[in-house]
């Protein structure tokens, strides 16, 4: 730091050195000092220069405060997009009702079925039952046949059977064209063939008893139906057929 002296001061000390050195160099050490104290001025003035620029605060930089880009001068403005619209429910569409379905066909309950049975042995007619049952019931029939055959070595009629059939039929269901039985036969049946003792004298045909039951034998109406009993020996055959009555026939 450069201490400054005041003027005042300053004469006093070119006064005191004037008296001391003498008048004659007076002039050159005046000349000295008006130097020295220029320079002193001017380190003084410098120094103080330094310390206010050092000392003085720092302003801080204007920055603008953020906002709305401002298009420059000439050119279009474009406006800020809309806000977004709050979400919306989507629309509820009711659909239509559908078509009414078509009405199935309902089964007839409380109608009449005439119906017919054909019973073929080997191909041959031997028996045939009919009749005309309302849906939900049943019917049976029993048909009798008495033989008598030839046995012994004399081959003469000895001693008989009857050959029973029992047959009952119940029309369960009838929907358009097609009418369901339930069948159930029980029947007495005798073999093709007569067995022979050692001598070879005739014995009668051995019957056998023929049990069956269909719980629903779909018959076409006014078409014929065949339902196989037994196969072989002999063969028999059940040949059914079923309409719908008209209701005089009931």
């Amino acid at each position: 730091m450069v201490r400054t002296y005041p003027p005042c001061c300053v004469a006093d000390v070119i006064a005191s050195l004037g008296a001391v050195h003498g008048v004659a160099n007076m002039t050159l050490w005046k000349h000295c000092l008006t130097l020295t104290f220029c320079a002193a001025l001017a380190g003084t003035s410098a120094c103080a220069v330094g310390q206010g620029t050092a000392q003085q605060p720092e302003v801080p930089a204007y920055v603008p405060a953020p906002g709305p880009a401002v298009a420059p001068a000439g050119e279009p403005t474009t406006p800020p997009p809309p806000p977004p619209s709050a979400p919306t429910a989507p629309a509820t569409t009711t659909a239509p009702p559908p078509p009414p379905a078509a009405p199935a066909t309902a089964p007839v309950n409380e109608a009449a079925v005439q119906w017919t049975l054909e019973v073929l042995r080997d191909g041959q007619q031997i028996d045939s039952f009919d009749g005309t049952t309302t849906v939900g019931q049943a019917r049976t029939d029993t048909h009798h046949k008495v033989v008598a055959h030839n046995v012994g070595c004399k081959d003469q009629p000895a001693g008989s059977i009857d050959l029973s059939r029992t047959i009952t039929v119940s029309p369960l269901q009838v929907r358009a064209n097609l009418i369901v039985l339930s069948i159930d036969a029980q029947e007495t049946l005798e073999g093709d063939t007569a067995p022979s003792t050692p001598e070879g004298c005739k014995l009668p045909p051995q019957p056998r008893q023929v049990s069956a039951n269909h719980p629903g034998l779909i018959v076409p109406d006014g078409q014929w139906v065949n339902w196989q009993i037994v196969d072989r020996n002999p063969s028999l055959v059940y040949r059914v057929r079923a309409t719908l009555a008209p209701h005089a026939a009931q």
